[in-house]
């Protein structure tokens, strides 16, 4: 996504100062809106549609122990020692177990105010950022 947007402005600076022509500006920005909509919306919604993981409902608790997520279908328990860091993201707390390894919790696992407790609560437990 990255080369895509700077495709986009390279080409954009081109244009203007008249090294491309407007037919070849105009077809590259269409390429550009096609390539964006295609992985904000079309990729996700055909990973999340196919994948029974992302139609779950999950339940989390935390406490002085660790992290606890559970489904219909089971639980996992995390002890806080297993975690080295975490980055939190709009609709996600990432949970780092190591540079290449995490996990990633879904902040509509908590109910109401919730998330904010728990943004506390790893504040708290798991002292590193995101490796």
């Amino acid at each position: 996504m990255v080369v895509v947007n700077g495709f986009a402005i390279v080409s954009a600076a081109a244009f203007f100062f008249k090294k491309v022509s407007p037919l070849a500006f105009l077809l590259s920005s269409v390429l550009w809106f096609f390539l964006m909509v295609m992985f904000w919306f079309v990729l996700p919604y055909s990973i999340y549609k196919r994948a029974r993981t992302f139609k779950d409902r999950f339940r989390v608790r935390l406490n002085s122990s660790g992290i606890t997520l559970e489904n219909q279908h089971g639980q996992r328990h995390w002890e806080w020692e297993s975690f080295s860091g975490w980055m939190e993201s709009p609709h996600f707390f990432h949970l780092y177990f190591s540079g290449r390894s995490f996990f990633i919790l879904p902040k509509d696992a908590f109910e109401g105010d919730d998330v904010h407790d728990a943004r506390k609560v790893i504040r708290e437990n798991i002292r590193g950022t995101s490796p």
